[in-house]
């Protein structure tokens, strides 16, 4: 069975959201109640509203199919990155590759240019669609691996509210992305409570 892909606007950010698109990332499809899915990177202009509200490319960088495909490969590796570091189990080795791959794909430095007037000088290339891609796939990717590297990978943990299938830093003892994941997952140990686990 299929699940539908619904629109409707974006659940607010999880803790370290802000601090980390790479979690952004990871959290850009949602698992609703009843079996829908919220895609934020669906299709190619949804994934450019993304990619722009977080400063990794322009409004009109065309995006094409290809680069949001490309995107939600990224999510889905990151997406079990995360998994493995906040159940503590080994990372997919594929997983990792395509993190490396990903963060490999674009030159880190600007390129020599020679002006026959002014001299030389650095600067980056212009950025066709599929450069600015690599160069957003790359940067979310460089910040997925600071994540899991850094002391905040510590915290990392799933959204404690089934069927929600969001990251987020934990802060304190909240296990929840948000109130609205903490009071069902609060109705259900309730409800449980009252019929008995039944």
């Amino acid at each position: 069975m299929e699940e539908s892909v619904i629109e409707q606007p974006a659940p607010p950010p999880v803790q370290g959201e802000e601090e980390h698109p790479s979690l952004a990332l990871a959290n850009s499809a949602t698992a609703l109640p009843g079996g829908r899915t919220l895609d934020l990177l669906g299709t190619p202009a949804q994934a450019n509203h993304w990619l722009t509200e977080r400063g990794l490319a322009p409004v009109d960088a065309g995006m094409r199919e290809m680069c949001a495909a490309q995107l939600r490969s990224l999510r889905e590796q990151i997406r079990s990155l995360f998994a493995a570091r906040a159940d503590g189990v080994p990372a997919l080795p594929a997983a990792v590759d395509a993190l490396n791959d990903a963060m490999t794909r674009v030159p880190t430095a600007p390129l020599l240019r020679w002006d026959d007037k002014t001299g030389p000088y650095r600067t980056a290339a212009p950025h066709p669609t599929t450069a600015i891609v690599d160069l957003a796939v790359a940067t979310l990717a460089a910040d997925a691996a600071d994540l899991l590297t850094s002391p905040d990978a510590e915290r990392l943990t799933a959204c404690g509210s089934p069927p929600c299938n969001r990251f987020l830093l934990r802060h304190g003892r909240r296990q929840w992305c948000s109130t609205r994941c903490g009071d069902r997952a609060r109705a259900a140990r309730a409800y449980a409570r009252r019929t008995g686990g039944r």
